[in-house]
């Protein structure tokens, strides 16, 4: 088994009010690049700090870490796509960072990348791949793709309060800009991706095809961003067995039917309660609503609880906090 961590930007990000990941907007500019670091070696390398939210959050990728410590699985980065650079070992798929999703033509590079990526899931040596990502604003971009595919579903949001209104208007937008009406992109995943996503959903939708076509099991690891690539790999064509991991604080969000929505794309939902509460260590906001799920978070803690170390996960996770003290950017 190998987890495939994405990572890359949108200027979508910038929109305001959309998303949590990173303190400010200068900061979030590195949230991919730094939960690269955090996932693939404990602790950030080259980036400035490690990620929280606003509020002072942390990343998800401290509890991906957590579970990689105590389950020892292995991990591959994708450069899908990364406005700054990460100190992360990473494999390139000829992605550039994405565009604000209401200029006609965001992600130019979609095309190719999904096909470079499509080679990857393919030749890897892994029968089972895990795939995750980490790109700020890219639940908004995750919904401008499903309303280009026609798949009238709502996506989740890392602030307690989904912002989803404010997202229905910028996908709106993104789609008049591109000359688009929902569905017009109905089997025509790549075209979707290009004019209304962002080039994480490009390259794990084209990981996924080829894992598939090659007998792999894919495990989608992560909220609603990776249920619009169960849509792209779906509208692909692609057939085969799919299931979705994530939070409990994904599925429970009254917004998000996540379970009925992964199996509409015939994948299987597992759903995973972390576990928090409100005096854990650095973690409790999560319990009031932040982050909730990304880095592949919820797929970690999926693999934790069939091997009875969730427990263990968590405690990893406060020790991995308080050793980062110093390199979080409270």
């Amino acid at each position: 088994m190998r987890v495939l961590l994405a990572a890359g930007a949108t200027e979508t990000a910038r929109i305001e009010g959309l998303s949590a990941a990173g303190a400010n907007p200068e900061a979030m500019a590195h949230t991919p690049g730094a939960d690269a670091e955090v996932v693939a070696y404990g602790d950030v390398v080259r980036a400035p700090s490690v990620p929280v939210s606003p509020s002072g959050t942390p990343t998800p990728a401290l509890v991906t870490r957590a579970a990689r410590e105590v389950l020892g699985f292995d991990v591959t980065v994708i450069d899908a796509g990364l406005s700054e650079p990460t100190g992360a070992p990473s494999v390139s798929v000829g992605a550039r960072a994405g565009a604000d999703v209401r200029d006609p033509d965001p992600v130019p590079t979609a095309p190719g990348a999904f096909h470079a990526a499509r080679d990857v899931g393919r030749s890897l040596p892994d029968d089972h791949l895990v795939l995750a990502e980490t790109i700020p604003g890219g639940t908004t971009t995750a919904l401008g793709v499903l309303r280009a595919l026609g798949e009238d579903v709502a996506v989740s949001s890392s602030l307690p309060s989904n912002p989803i209104e404010r997202k229905r208007e910028v996908v709106a937008d993104a789609l008049e800009a591109s000359g688009l009406a929902p569905g017009d992109c109905e089997g025509d995943p790549r075209e979707a991706v290009r004019r209304v996503g962002d080039p994480v959903l490009a390259t794990l939708a084209g990981v996924a095809t080829g894992a598939l076509a090659a007998g792999k099991r894919v495990t989608l690891a992560g909220g609603t961003q990776l249920l619009a690539v169960a849509a792209l790999v779906r509208h692909d064509g692609a057939t085969g067995t799919m299931d979705a991991a994530t939070t409990s604080y994904v599925a429970d969000e009254d917004e998000v039917a996540f379970r009925e929505t992964a199996r509409a794309f015939d994948c299987e939902p597992t759903i995973t309660d972390p576990g928090f509460d409100r005096a854990h260590a650095g973690f409790g906001g999560y319990v009031e609503g932040e982050a909730k799920e990304g880095v592949g978070m919820g797929g970690a803690l999926a693999l934790a609880a069939e091997t009875g170390d969730l427990a263990a996960v968590r405690e990893r996770a406060r020790e991995l906090y308080d050793r980062l003290g110093p390199a979080v950017d409270r």
